[in-house]
């Protein structure tokens, strides 16, 4: 084999380290979450649901999200956002619930974020949205299912229970918001958010917050990327070095 066929081999096997390098952390952060994903019982928690675009030729134009009906939240108020018209859907629970005393039989069950016309979320775009949740109910954690659609008409179902997700990590997890039980470290269903969310916050403290949180996820993948890519570019150079060391054949 001569030295340049080897050494483009090398070099061929540098590129796809560092694609492997890019796709990793972006594949990894391709989910609905919402953050911070711990909340106090009791308290009105103010949440970001996040949302990216993983289509490549779509728009994401509509989001919704469904409430918990066994620990219902009895008030749900949503952030306007320029461009997109929020609902909150009530109607009658399928049982009633006892709530601080109170038999509940009706509440707050779906919200819908729909973008107005020509308005999305396009390509390498996310776009957050906000609501204050409560009262926190007095629970392990709460299962919030998303169904994310694109002006094309397909849907993307982030509706999986942190339980089917532990037992197959190919599923779409759903949004989770911890409350009793420890939030995980890591993971499909992870986040990175540790801090519980305060009972109505600043909108200053509500941006730094939700900034923070995107920014130490940006962050750790930013750090595996560049190290992926550290090593492909050794490894690579090592081997070219290698090959230019080889004494010729007479």
């Amino acid at each position: 084999m001569s030295r340049k066929t080897t050494l483009r081999r090398a070099l061929a096997g540098l590129a796809a380290g560092a694609a492997l390098a890019i796709a990793v952390p972006l594949a990894a952060s391709a989910h609905v979450t919402v953050n911070p994903n711990t909340a106090t019982p009791g308290s009105y928690a103010t949440v970001n649901f996040r949302v990216p675009t993983e289509s490549e030729t779509a728009s994401t134009v509509k989001l919704e999200v469904t409430l918990p009906t066994d620990t219902p939240l009895t008030s749900v108020l949503v952030e306007p956002v320029p461009g997109w018209t929020a609902t909150v859907e009530k109607g009658a629970l399928p049982a009633p619930v006892e709530v601080d005393g109170n038999t509940v039989s009706d509440g707050p069950l779906k919200i819908v974020w729909q973008a107005d016309p020509g308005v999305g979320i396009g390509q390498d775009q996310f776009q957050i949205f906000s609501a204050v949740l409560g009262p926190i109910p007095d629970t392990g954690h709460l299962v919030l299912p998303a169904v994310q659609t694109y002006s094309d008409g397909s849907v993307v179902d982030w509706t999986n229970t942190p339980e089917q997700v532990a037992a197959d990590d190919t599923l779409e997890p759903a949004p989770v918001l911890y409350i009793n039980d420890t939030p995980p470290a890591s993971g499909h269903g992870g986040h990175s958010g540790h801090g519980s969310a305060s009972a109505a916050p600043t909108m200053d403290d509500h941006s730094m917050e939700a900034s923070s949180q995107t920014g130490d996820s940006s962050g750790l993948s930013l750090g595996l990327s560049i190290a992926a890519l550290v090593i492909a570019v050794v490894g690579a150079l090592l081997g070219a070095f290698a090959v230019s060391r080889r004494p010729k054949r007479s």
